[in-house]
């Protein structure tokens, strides 16, 4: 089976498996992920918003736009990386995802990873980073990688060595101006480990 169609099984199986109704029947959309199956950079936030709640697509409103300069800043564009979220669901009034949606989310994330196989993670935010790094503060180790082992092939018992570097949500930059000058570096760095 092609990384598409295993996706795309796995987008049916949440689906499928009605992974958190509540947040299922007030949303309009499954916001699965989008970008390049192929990606070296798979890019990891926490939910999706009012915006990609209505197109399907995470990252498509004003943070999208901040995170479009970020990745043309270090000469990468959408269609080069992967991007998702844990939870798939927006949630009400653009709340914080609760622990147990994220908790019940993080099984298809996984597996979503194993899919696309990335060398970097880039986890966008304080929720998306504790899903790797529990017990972390962004604000201490915001654009610092560390190396983890992904396991590729459950049945051969395979690892990769990937990349994990935790950063800012680009939509907490749209309102803290210094923020958005640490993104802006953060992002530096990760053109260094794609070289």
């Amino acid at each position: 089976m092609q990384k598409k169609e295993m996706l795309d099984k796995l987008r049916y199986d949440i689906i499928n498996q009605d992974i958190c109704p509540d947040l299922r029947k007030q949303a309009t959309n499954l916001v699965f992920g989008s970008g390049n199956v192929d990606a070296k950079i798979m890019l990891i936030g926490e939910a999706p918003g009012k915006n990609e709640d209505l197109s399907g697509e995470p990252f498509v409103g004003a943070a999208g736009k901040l995170l479009n300069e970020l990745l043309l800043s270090v000469e990468l564009n959408r269609e080069d990386v992967y991007i998702t979220n844990i939870v798939k669901y927006r949630p009400p009034q653009n709340r914080d995802p609760f622990p147990e949606e994220t908790v019940q989310f993080l099984p298809f994330l996984k597996k979503q990873i194993e899919i696309i196989s990335p060398d970097i993670i880039i986890t966008l935010g304080r929720h998306s980073m504790n899903c790797f790094l529990s017990n972390q503060q962004i604000s201490k180790i915001h654009g610092i990688p560390r190396k983890m082992k992904l396991n590729v092939n459950k049945l051969q018992n395979k690892y990769k060595e990937i990349i994990l570097i935790p950063f800012f949500h680009p939509a907490a930059a749209l309102y803290n101006g210094g923020l958005r000058d640490s993104l802006f570096l953060d992002f530096k760095k990760v053109a260094k480990y794609l070289n």
